[in-house]
């Protein structure tokens, strides 16, 4: 009857413990699924910014097609990365929506009336509070990322990670000089 009680108590905890480190490791993938969606609202929202800064833009400096064109592929593609699961492609599509937008305030800069514009004034203020989102949202998925790495790889969690159906992330990385907001002087 005694060793029945052991064997029983041993099955029991080994359950617990399947069960305890499967929820674990569920929950850290979640967690980094979270903040990646996160990172998608951020690119989104500045995504959402960007027609109507080349439309003010648009009215100024009219001859500059081929940078307002540059602006409008880069933002479809962060709206098309978006959509995925591929965090390269993320950091690739919004690298190059910063860059065109880098272009774009270049191009403001040789307009006085536009850079006293308060609409442009408005959305430039607004996608620098847009890009602070963007790296806090970047950091939070890091770290989100890290959690769940970690348990993939440690004793005794990385057992499990198969049964959880759980792997490895991807770190978002952005590009070098893509991490603050495009700088404008007014």
């Amino acid at each position: 009857m005694i060793p029945l009680l052991i064997v029983l108590a041993v099955v029991v905890l080994l359950v617990g413990f399947v069960v305890v480190g499967f929820n674990k490791l569920r929950t850290a993938d979640i967690a980094a699924q979270e903040a990646l969606g996160g990172i998608d609202v951020q690119l989104t929202r500045r995504a959402d910014l960007v027609p109507n800064l080349v439309e003010t833009v648009k009215g100024y400096a009219a001859h500059e097609s081929g940078v307002l064109e540059e602006v409008t592929r880069a933002r479809a593609g962060v709206a098309q990365a978006a959509g995925g699961n591929d965090v390269a492609a993320r950091a690739a599509a919004d690298a190059a929506l910063q860059q065109a937008l880098v272009r774009l305030n270049a191009v403001a800069e040789a307009y006085p009336d536009l850079k006293a514009d308060q609409t442009f004034l408005e959305l430039q203020r607004q996608l620098a509070q847009t890009e602070d989102q963007i790296a806090f949202s970047r950091q939070y998925y890091n770290d989100a990322t890290r959690t769940l790495n970690t348990l993939v790889a440690t004793i005794p969690w990385m057992f499990l990670s198969g049964v959880a159906g759980v792997g490895r992330r991807e770190f978002y990385d952005a590009p070098q000089g893509h991490d603050a907001p495009p700088q404008v002087s007014f």
